[in-house]
């Protein structure tokens, strides 16, 4: 299986609109989403909001049809109400089928963007934005690389056995040292606040290290201790409600 199709089942890896971001400052449309888009990741999408149709025929106009992708927090772990991350990805449009009720979008993440400013007054959600730096590849991080798939693989079956959402453990990914890269960022069972921060990781050992280690943090969550790592001098008898036992049992 291959993660440069479409995402699997389980699951498969200014102030008007403009057509890049590739110098200085420019608008684009967004979608604030509530999961992080990486570079060369499937994304799809179902959009059935009026604001959102209007931005697809919009970007539609352009070579190549794109629009911004960025995290939105919601609730009261950001003060309540909506938050977007300033952090996100252009996303390049492939493919749209247009069944009854809703258009289904299938793209990709490209490169990276920071949001400058978000438009007020427009008919869909634009931003000025600027585009951030590609991330370089070194051979000499090719150990760190391999060490960070393994990781990402390992913690994929452990997830696996645990929840249906997980990527498969034996996903392919691209010969292109980078884009599998940002793809291992993208697979790896972790949070969205983590994805978020590997995003916006500044160089290629950065974001290697990251997926590492917000990976083995994540694997922790998934290690069911055996009986024997089971520490007996924790158990506190004071603890223990007598009227919480059933003698009958």
């Amino acid at each position: 299986m291959s993660i440069q199709g479409n995402p699997p089942d389980e699951p498969e890896i200014p102030e008007t609109p403009a057509a890049g971001v590739h110098a200085g400052t420019s608008g684009l449309p967004m979608f604030p989403l509530g999961s992080v888009l990486f570079p060369y990741m499937p994304l799809q999408l179902r959009v059935f909001e009026e604001r959102y149709l209007i931005m697809l025929a919009s970007i539609l106009e352009s070579e190549p049809a794109e629009f911004g992708v960025v995290l939105i927090e919601r609730g009261q772990e950001v003060g309540g109400g909506e938050h977007p991350f300033s952090t996100g990805t252009v996303a390049q449009v492939l493919e749209l089928v247009a069944p009854e009720g809703f258009v289904g979008l299938v793209a990709q993440g490209d490169r990276r963007i920071e949001v400058v400013q978000w438009s007020q007054d427009t008919p869909f959600p634009q931003a000025v934005v600027r585009e951030l730096p590609a991330l370089v590849w070194d051979d000499a991080l090719t150990p760190l690389r391999v060490l960070a798939e393994q990781t990402v693989r390992r913690t994929l079956s452990l997830a696996s056995e645990f929840t249906d959402d997980a990527w498969s453990a034996n996903v392919a990914l691209s010969e292109d040292p980078v884009e599998a890269a940002w793809q291992l960022a993208g697979i790896a069972p972790v949070g969205p606040l983590d994805q978020v921060e590997m995003l916006r990781s500044t160089t290629m050992a950065g974001l290697l290290r990251s997926i590492f280690d917000y990976t083995e943090a994540a694997a922790d969550a998934f290690r069911v201790p055996s009986p024997g790592d089971l520490d007996t001098d924790d158990l506190d008898s004071d603890d223990l409600d007598p009227d919480d036992l059933d003698s009958g049992a």
